[in-house]
């Protein structure tokens, strides 16, 4: 076995392009394993941990190019698949419009007046962007993360001045006049409207709700920020007015990560003003799970509540129940239903991310942590989440399935998604399943499992 690293400084590449790049390679004969990245701590972190040895120099404005082989021979063949496949990444990128793409949002809105702006670059640039989209007196959606909390208070009050939606930051799901942004699901349209401090909160919401025959006509992301002291629900406000007036809603769902309680107990009492029913979902000690919130949904619109399927079976393992996520939200509730002393991770999380595609795109991150889980002595059952839908990797059971076969821990695993999403539902749980798993389609539901199995249910 051969290593070779080396630094390329700076060169710069997207860290989507970046990943594609990274599997092209590690397909090519001879190859272990290959790593393109940018170095920044987080990346050179997981390669240390991959057995690289980076070059102390190394910084973010550095490619690093990380390869394992069978033996000496494959490195020339390796770097050529590298050079190629960042050329094929340019060419993709390459415009073939005969007129030029924008290259602000501020010039981009001329062009498109009443436009929404879809804002994803890097945290640090996002504000100027948005804040542009904003003083044009358009709605936004701000896809980056890491963007600093202070960018986010004044962005959402100038927002709220003029009358618009800020989405976001790190607004990872919406639903918009029926087309789905970021990570979003396939769904019918139908009665409910979504207002969702929550990605993957959201996400549960929708697929629940379609396997019970239930539309949503919207879905609007405000962030996961947004219900905290600092923030206070600004266009956690202006989501649901929104909604109050659109005729094909008759009735909302208010999704959140655990809220301040006095903001949440404000949103309430504006909620209470409204005339289309609200339906709250935050998260919380002593609140509802979404599956139950879910369920509530049902039944006040007179629909029948179905059984949540559940696939394979899992043997039971005492030990502590260790949770690795790609969905912030989903983390969250499997942390609040278990408590300690599991322990509960996830890993798109603005501190995994940096410098590194989200792990709905990249599983690379979560399955270096997942071995080491396994192993763990004091580990009884895995606890895990696939999130499905447009923007999401194409087959994450591919990889997670190749993963989890053969452990000697019981694995359980909440599959996210509708029967119309592009990674075809029910391939990927049957993958999962083959591999060992039970899978479950109602994440509070397999926390609840996974407890039981360990040994642990309260």
């Amino acid at each position: 076995m051969t290593t070779h690293v080396e630094l390329r400084p700076g060169a710069y590449a997207d860290s989507v392009t970046l990943l594609q790049v990274s599997r092209t390679v590690q397909g090519l004969p001879g190859v272990d394993a290959a790593q393109v990245a940018m170095a920044t701590p987080l990346n050179v972190d997981v390669l240390a941990e991959m057995g690289f040895d980076i070059p102390a120099e190394a910084t973010p404005n550095d490619m690093v190019v990380a390869l394992r082989l069978d033996d000496a021979s494959a490195l020339a063949g390796a770097l050529a698949g590298v050079e190629q496949a960042l050329r094929d990444a340019n060419r993709r990128d390459e415009s073939t419009s005969a007129i030029a793409p924008p290259r602000t949002t501020a010039s981009a809105l001329k062009r498109g007046s009443g436009a929404m702006a879809l804002i994803s670059v890097p945290g640090a640039n996002a504000f100027v962007e948005a804040m542009d989209a904003v003083d044009a007196g358009n709605d936004v959606m701000v896809f980056s993360d890491n963007v600093p909390l202070e960018q986010e208070i004044a962005l959402k009050r100038a927002a709220a001045e003029r009358g618009v939606l800020v989405m976001g930051p790190d607004c990872g799901t919406a639903v918009v006049g029926g087309l789905g942004l970021g990570f979003a699901n396939t769904v019918s349209p139908g009665p409910v409207g979504i207002v969702a401090a929550s990605g993957t909160g959201c996400q549960q919401l929708l697929a629940l709700l379609d396997r019970a025959g239930v539309g949503v006509t919207s879905a609007l992301g405000v962030g996961g920020r947004d219900l905290s002291a600092e923030v206070r629900g600004l266009a956690t406000r202006e989501a649901l007015r929104r909604l109050d007036e659109d005729p094909a809603v008759e009735l909302i769902v208010l999704v959140s990560k655990p809220p301040a309680d006095d903001v949440a107990a404000e949103i309430e009492e504006y909620a209470g003003s409204l005339s289309t029913p609200v339906e709250h979902a935050l998260l919380g000690a002593g609140r509802p799970d979404l599956t139950a919130a879910a369920e509530s949904v049902l039944r006040r619109l007179g629909r029948e509540v179905p059984a949540w399927p559940v696939v394979g079976s899992a043997s039971p393992r005492a030990g502590l129940v260790r949770g690795l996520f790609v969905g912030g939200t989903l983390k969250s509730e499997a942390q609040l239903i278990a408590g300690d002393p599991h322990t509960f991770v996830d890993f798109g999380d603005d501190a995994y991310t940096a410098g590194r595609a989200h792990p709905m795109i990249d599983p690379t991150l979560r399955l270096e942590h997942l071995a080491r889980a396994a192993a763990d002595p004091e580990t009884g059952v895995l606890l895990l989440d696939v999130v499905l839908g447009h923007g999401a990797e194409p087959d994450p059971a591919s990889r997670l399935a190749a993963a989890i076969s053969g452990l000697d821990k019981p694995v359980v695993v909440a599959v996210v998604g509708t029967d119309a999403d592009p990674q075809d539902r029910e391939r990927q749980v049957r993958a999962l399943a083959d591999a060992g798993a039970e899978v479950h389609l109602s994440n509070a539901g397999a926390t609840r499992r996974a407890l039981e199995l360990a040994g642990g249910l309260r």
